[in-house]
């Protein structure tokens, strides 16, 4: 570990998708997690100056609502000046599809109705080059859960993994912000509660909320074992941008 741990702001939009696993693989890679709860009524910084990097996780929002109603104005706002910067930035699901939106991208309503539970997607070309990519096996297991998509990604963006259904899974916008539109650091305790709470989503899988749940519980050994040092590699980008600061 680090002398001086790199310290990343880490926007939780809602109570519903906390950072989870994903948030222990982080601190077990050395970075300090400033969490920024929206539910809780956190204040949000107004630029990344006394931070490194920036996590924003999902939620039930949409961010193709009005900034007004959504609340999101401001997070899309601290990803546009993670891109301004050049500051690293990950995005996971809302957040993804916010920083698609602050590169000039575009979301819309999914034309293919809500993409739900366990499943694989695809690894583009270019992602076997890419930093925090290229160790990622060609077809890795995922959590889907969605009912937006993002329909255009940013100019200049680099597509670092699809599936037939949405082909914008992953991205790269610039050298240093990534966007996942799945979940990689779910709980199967919080993918039960989500399938509970999201009867439109779980019915356009054709099974029953139990099903979708147990599904997605059997492949978070799988997860681990791809996301854990996925976390560890953007951690490191994170940190050589602390160095560069000092």
């Amino acid at each position: 570990m680090p002398d001086t741990a790199a310290r990343l702001l880490v926007v939780v939009p809602s109570d519903t998708a906390p950072t989870a696993r994903l948030g222990e693989w982080l601190r077990d890679a050395g970075l300090e997690l400033d969490e920024r709860r929206l539910d809780a009524g956190d204040p949000l910084p107004a630029d990344l100056s006394g931070h490194d990097g920036l996590l924003v996780m999902g939620g039930p929002q949409s961010s193709v609502d009005d900034d007004a109603t959504s609340g999101l104005g401001p997070v899309r706002d601290l990803l546009a000046r993670a891109l301004a910067d050049r500051v690293p930035a990950l995005g996971i699901c809302l957040g993804a599809q916010l920083l698609a939106q602050a590169g000039g991208g575009r979301v819309r309503v999914g034309a293919d109705g809500p993409e739900v539970g366990a499943t694989l997607v695809a690894k583009r070309d270019a992602a076997e080059h890419d930093p925090l990519f290229g160790p990622v096996p060609l077809s890795p297991d995922v959590v889907q859960w969605h009912h937006d998509e993002i329909s255009e990604l940013p100019a200049g963006a680099t597509l670092l993994a699809g599936s037939p259904r949405y082909a914008h899974q992953a991205f790269r916008v610039g050298r240093a912000c990534y966007g996942l539109q799945f979940h990689v650091e779910t709980t199967p305790e919080i993918v039960r509660e989500w399938a509970d709470g999201d009867p439109v989503g779980v019915a356009s899988t054709g099974l029953d909320a139990p099903t979708v749940a147990e599904r997605a519980a059997v492949v978070h050994p799988d997860l681990e074992e791809v996301w854990a040092p996925f976390a560890a590699r953007f951690a490191d980008l994170v940190r050589a941008v602390s160095s560069s600061r000092v």
